[in-house]
């Protein structure tokens, strides 16, 4: 899982411009390796860019056999650690190797001071299936505790949710309505947004931001439509964050009281996890996709609001099941909402919209009560500091 793999590291593109991906002036600075280790290392932004304060190299190995070099220093005490092992002397510490029943292998630092233990908590056999979502992260990283891998899901999601606060702000104080649109990949997402986009602009602003690994081919289809688009590739990455979304506001600066579709990378796992600042999530589920669907990828239709079974027009040549995919679906998250459509038909599409506009309508509801309060706050505080100004003068 990307909470805890890196993926999208550097890769990040803006209408091809890199997105700077850390704050300067932090004492911290995080490496999470392609193997699953992870390490920081103190970092500076003073003039030019070093980490040389009478250095030397430090190295070590990984276990996909990479090795990984960087200057540190010793004023005083100073302490080096990988997290997740525990720190043993230098001169008892050596790599231990061993193959799982999966055919992985990997290395950890052993030593014999004490008690060696190595846990595969997350690895559970049932009937023929190798389950390794059962630990407490959810997931396996070869050579990671996972213990280490909820820390650092959590340091991940935490930096993502203030992201995505500061969003979610700055929409509502713009009465803005945004959902993220999150699917697998051929799902008929943007198919779907031109559809939309054709059927709306002409009552509603409309923006978009686009997100895949490469190409900008999404993000021209829907400028075509008249209405902006920002497109964010993320390389490796498999999902959009709230990082990147801040920047494509601050780019793309969508008008108030408009609506703001979010196409996330294609892809019914990682997008769960990262809030963006919207309003909603909107799971969008095709016909030519397994019924099952919901239940092999719960945490995506846990996450969403609406589920939209698309592509309704094919079903006459399929064997999808709608009710049983509907059933599915609502095993896993009760209060979701379905509607049934067809992008290319326009079957279904007069209750899609209804809800948006429903939806834009709620936002802007909430943003006029806001505005409403504050201006009875400031009439409260005028007419006490008046009081107060009165009773000095008598």
């Amino acid at each position: 899982m990307c909470t805890t793999c890196g993926c999208a590291a550097g890769e990040t593109r803006i209408e091809g411009e890199a997105v700077h991906e850390h704050s300067h002036g932090e004492s911290g600075h995080w490496h999470v390796h392609e193997d699953g280790t992870a390490h920081s290392h103190g970092h500076a932004h003073d003039a030019a860019h070093a980490h040389a304060h009478d250095e030397h190299a430090h190295s070590h190995t990984h276990a996909d056999g990479t090795t990984h070099v960087h200057p540190h220093h010793h004023h005083g005490e100073h302490s080096h650690s990988h997290e997740g092992v525990s720190a043993v002397p230098a001169a008892a510490a050596h790599e231990h190797a061993h193959r799982h029943a999966d055919g992985s292998v990997h290395a950890h630092p052993h030593t014999h001071d004490g008690e060696h233990h190595h846990a595969h908590e997350s690895i559970h056999e049932h009937e023929g299936a190798v389950h390794y979502g059962h630990g407490p992260a959810g997931a396996h990283a070869p050579g990671m505790s996972q213990s280490r891998m909820v820390q650092i899901e959590r340091d991940i999601l935490s930096k993502n949710d203030d992201y995505a606060a500061k969003n979610r702000a700055r929409l509502a104080e713009q009465g803005i309505f945004a959902l993220n649109l999150v699917s697998s990949p051929g799902s008929g997402k943007t198919t779907l947004l031109c559809r939309s986009i054709d059927a709306l602009k002409d009552t509603l602003a409309i923006s978009v931001v686009e997100g895949d690994q490469q190409t900008s081919y999404d993000a021209e289809r829907i400028r075509a439509t008249g209405v902006p688009a920002l497109q964010i590739n993320t390389g490796k990455g498999c999902h959009l964050d709230a990082h990147m979304v801040g920047h494509a506001l601050q780019k793309l600066a969508p008008a108030d009281g408009s609506l703001l579709f979010i196409e996330n990378v294609g892809n019914l796992v990682c997008p769960a996890a990262f809030d963006l600042g919207e309003a909603h999530k909107v799971a969008i589920l095709s016909t030519t996709e397994g019924e099952d669907k919901p239940l092999k990828y719960p945490d995506m239709f846990r996450a969403a609001s609406l589920m939209l079974v698309n592509k309704v027009d094919l079903l006459p040549y399929l064997s999808f099941d709608v009710d049983k995919a509907i059933e599915h679906a609502r095993r896993v998250n009760p209060q979701l909402e379905v509607i049934r459509v067809s992008a290319t038909t326009g079957e279904g599409f007069d209750e899609w919209l209804a809800w948006l506009e429903s939806g834009l309508a709620a936002q802007l509801a909430r943003r006029q009560e806001s505005m409403e309060s504050l201006k009875r706050r400031v009439a409260d505080l005028e007419a006490q500091l008046a009081a107060q100004q009165h009773g000095a003068q008598r």
